[in-house]
């Protein structure tokens, strides 16, 4: 399996308005027969959405605080190495000014002044000698002040940035529980969803579109991949134990309750619940191809429906025959199974690199 988006799972691009249910109670034209869906699982529906996107929100934040205190943290270090080259620079300079006053007294700065002038050849002498001894401690008193007022501005600035840090730290172990809050009522959702599911699949009857309000994108492009944040897993042609032949599409590995698009413009022919598909969806495009899309948790769009690239028209799930939450995406050159072709390089094609 290869990464290839780097997001995490969760965070499924929902940066538009929190996905909400529109009111409409029509059937699903689905090959065991459509039932208007329930409230309660329409609810569900827009509840999974609505906590994707409180999820990316709350990454984001997370995110954007755990980036600020690394640096303050940084500015506070940067703070405490200026410190102690100033209070290197004290000590050098007390040091100089010990220095200084041995020398002094060596030289008779230890002589009181009257025996200095009696001592001196002449007045000139007395005045340069007393002249360099002052004007050496004045040097030195000034760039002792000097630092230590350096020193006090860098020990302010340190503790206002360690506070920031500490104040910034704080905030973000609130937004880590926030995060995980919303992390634990996502993940009861999604297997709220997915029980629905499962018993629409064992009744073999779709339960009617949820309408969950679209994203507004902008998007330009006439082509997208079926699901926007995803690993892929299985891909066409693999084999194994789960498939009674050749792996007959692309697997997208999402979370479950993940928006499904459409990968083109074109119209829903097919909206079915039960066999080992699952809950699926299949597309006519334009191009005479269609695009089928199973193991849902639910479906957003109904038969006959005309429909957008990038339109959600599905939630990923784990029905039918599947061993985890996953998109099963085919790519047809007619409706029904066994006419499959290889979907990333028809994608590809298509300008669509996954």
């Amino acid at each position: 399996m290869r990464l290839s988006r780097r997001h995490p799972l969760f965070v499924v691009g929902l940066l538009c308005a929190a996905a909400v249910l529109v009111a409409r109670p029509t059937a699903a034209e689905s090959d065991g027969g459509g039932a208007p869906g329930a409230p309660g699982e329409a609810g569900i529906s827009a509840q999974v959405a609505r906590l994707f996107e409180d999820a990316a929100v709350a990454t984001q934040q997370y995110e954007a605080g755990r980036r600020a205190a690394e640096k303050q943290k940084a500015e506070a270090r940067r703070l405490e190495t200026l410190l102690a080259r100033e209070r290197r620079q004290i000590a050098v300079l007390n040091a100089d000014l010990g220095r200084i006053a041995r020398a002094q007294y060596r030289e008779g700065g230890g002589v009181p002044y009257t025996a200095q002038m009696l001592l001196a050849e002449d007045a000139e002498e007395l005045m340069r000698g007393q002249r360099a001894v002052w004007q050496a401690d004045l040097a030195v008193n000034n760039a002792v002040a000097k630092s230590r007022r350096a020193e006090s501005r860098l020990a302010a600035d340190e503790a206002k940035a360690t506070t920031a840090w500490q104040a910034l730290e704080g905030r973000n172990s609130e937004l880590a529980e926030i995060k995980q809050t919303i992390q634990q009522k996502l993940e009861e959702a999604q297997w709220t969803l997915q029980g629905q599911a499962d018993v629409a699949v064992a009744a073999g009857a779709c339960r009617g579109a949820v309408r969950l309000d679209q994203p507004v994108t902008g998007r330009t492009s006439a082509w997208v991949a079926p699901v926007e944040t995803y690993e892929l897993s299985a891909g066409y042609g693999s084999g194994g134990e789960r498939w009674a032949s050749r792996h007959t599409g692309q697997d997208f590995a999402a979370p479950i309750g993940t928006p499904v698009r459409a990968v083109g413009a074109g119209r829903v022919v097919k909206v079915s619940c039960g066999g080992a598909f699952g809950i699926e969806v299949v597309v006519q495009h334009e191009d005479g191809y269609y695009t089928q899309y199973a193991h849902l948790a639910a479906v957003t769009v109904d038969q006959g429906e005309r429909v957008d690239p990038g339109q959600w028209i599905g939630q990923s799930g784990t029905t039918g025959n599947s061993t985890g939450p996953h998109l099963h995406f085919e790519v047809r050159v007619t409706p029904e199974l066994g006419s499959g072709v290889d979907p990333v390089p028809w994608l590809l094609k298509h300008g669509v690199r996954l």
